[in-house]
């Protein structure tokens, strides 16, 4: 069998490993719902003024659970999974066999794309359902597609490298969290952007990321200045992450 056969085969395990846990797979789900919900519910009824724009704050949080639902799939999954088997000697045992390392990898990112587009499907539909959000359409589709594969890509390839630090299983939650939830706040998922943002938390913002990654997912649904520099960001920090996988990524659980 090639690499593609090999890689679409192991797609397959990997999903049904995720269905076969339906607590896991149902929070993965849920929580950007749940989420969206309170923050419109609490947050969710004036507006926020993006550049020239002014826009309403329940169609904002539509745009930012899609992100958090991205980010959510691709990177805190598959640290905490990736590591859970590691810890668990599946990865070292993996390792030994004749799939390539790549199409393991690799069926872990397509895996994480294939969750994250249902993700965003379902939090548009309800979005577009409850709060009359806009749905991406021609050009702004396509661009918003481009920026979702990129951001999938990336955010997986960061959660390989996360995995090399993570010293156990029991501490994978709280480091995977810890390197991803101040990040969530400071780039305007959780609390909204607007112009009068202060100066210092947008310069950190703009460092890494999630902040880059949701401008560009936000210009899908209320009509934002895309940029292709947000998606060449994320992109290079996918890159960087990969590197860092490449060089550190271990299958053997640590001692």
């Amino acid at each position: 069998m090639n690499a593609v056969r090999l890689t679409a085969s192991q797609v397959g395990y990997v999903n049904k490993a995720f269905w076969r846990n339906p607590a896991s797979a149902f929070f993965t789900f849920a929580f950007p719902l749940m989420f969206l919900v309170i923050f419109t519910a609490l947050l969710g009824h004036g507006t926020v003024y993006l550049g020239s724009r002014t826009v309403h704050l329940s169609t904002y949080y539509v745009a930012a659970m899609a992100s958090f639902a991205v980010i959510s799939a691709c990177y805190n999954n598959i640290a905490i999974t990736v590591t859970f088997q590691r810890e668990a000697g599946i990865l070292k045992r993996t390792n030994g066999t004749p799939l390539p390392a790549a199409s393991f990898l690799g069926a872990r990112v397509l895996h994480a794309l294939a969750v994250s587009v249902l993700l965003v499907v379902l939090t548009v539909a309800f979005g577009r359902l409850v709060y009359s959000a806009d749905v991406p359409t021609g050009l702004t589709l396509l661009r918003f597609l481009v920026m979702l594969v990129v951001g999938s890509a990336s955010f997986s390839a960061l959660a390989f490298a996360i995995s090399a630090v993570i010293p156990n299983a029991d501490a994978s939650a709280a480091i995977v969290n810890a390197s991803i939830l101040p990040l969530l706040f400071l780039s305007g998922i959780f609390i909204p952007f607007g112009n009068s943002a202060p100066e210092w938390i947008v310069w950190i913002a703009r460092i890494f990321p999630v902040r880059h990654f949701a401008t560009g997912m936000q210009s899908g649904f209320l009509g934002t200045a895309f940029s292709w520099t947000d998606v060449l960001i994320v992109a290079g920090w996918g890159l960087g992450g990969l590197l860092v996988a490449i060089r550190h990524f271990s299958w053997e659980p640590h001692v």
